[in-house]
């Protein structure tokens, strides 16, 4: 059995918001933290777990990336809030 995740990082301000998908969440988080590799994150000092989901279904996660990445701030905003309306560090949660 496989997990996949979608998740949202952001920054210490909540002044930019990325979207990611990945089959390890603790070890992709973990390099996003530790800029271990260039890219968005890294430069814009993406780091902060605020949000994911997972599911068995390759596809359907990656759909559902897909669908996040396509949605207007505010909706993502609210995704956010609904779920961790503090917008607190969820990294140290994940197993």
């Amino acid at each position: 059995m496989h997990q996949y995740f979608v998740y949202i990082l952001t920054n210490p301000t909540h002044s930019v918001l990325y979207i990611g998908f990945t089959n390890d969440l603790r070890r992709r988080v973990y390099e996003h933290r530790e800029k271990i590799v260039p890219g968005f994150t890294a430069d814009y000092n993406c780091w902060k777990l605020v949000y994911y989901e997972y599911g068995e279904d390759y596809e359907g996660v990656l759909g559902r990336e897909k669908q996040l990445k396509g949605w207007r701030r505010s909706k993502k905003e609210e995704l956010i809030a609904r779920l961790n309306p503090e917008w607190k560090d969820l990294y140290e949660e994940i197993e």
